[in-house]
């Protein structure tokens, strides 16, 4: 079976944060719009393994969900893909994206203006690699999907317009 990985990066331990860096403290102190992604997972995943410290893990987890298509159905087994996800973190990540899913309000969002679509991507703003977003609209201007199509590296991404168009 295939393991996504990455490369860990040792000084994304805990510990070694100060208390004002640290998700949980900062989430105290700011609020959850805070907070990056990969912080909010950190602190639904609490304590990494003996070898993947829980920033790295989320880390891993939401380069994972980035390259999946929206529809395809997120399962405790493909979680368990990403090195480091055991079944009890899997089974949490998949909770909350039900969660999440079920508490979202029925009403799509529509975009009017440019300005309409930047609670939609502002979290991809704190990402350390370029992302290729694809915001789909149906006739009412309303917001179909938000796909990833690509992502690049620090300060570039190569897109093909078939990825665009599919």
């Amino acid at each position: 079976m295939k393991t996504y990985q990455d490369k860990p990066n040792p000084e994304l331990h805990i510990k070694e944060l100060t208390s004002a860096e640290r998700p949980r403290e900062k989430l105290r102190e700011k609020g959850s719009l805070a907070l990056a992604d990969t912080e909010l997972l950190t602190i639904m995943i609490g304590s990494g393994t003996m070898k993947v410290p829980a920033p790295v893990l989320a880390s891993r987890v939401l380069d994972f969900l980035d390259q999946r298509r929206p529809d395809d159905e997120v399962s405790v087994e493909t979680l368990m893909v990403v090195d480091g996800m055991g079944l009890a973190k899997a089974s949490l990540i998949c909770a909350a994206l039900e969660l999440g899913r079920r508490r979202l309000p029925s009403k799509r969002k529509q975009i009017i203006f440019p300005s309409d679509a930047y609670p939609l991507v502002r979290h991809f703003g704190t990402r350390q690699q370029e992302h290729f977003l694809c915001i789909s609209l149906n006739g009412a201007h309303e917001v179909v999907a938000v796909n990833v199509v690509s992502i690049g590296l620090v300060n570039h991404t190569l897109v093909h317009p078939r990825d665009v168009l599919s």
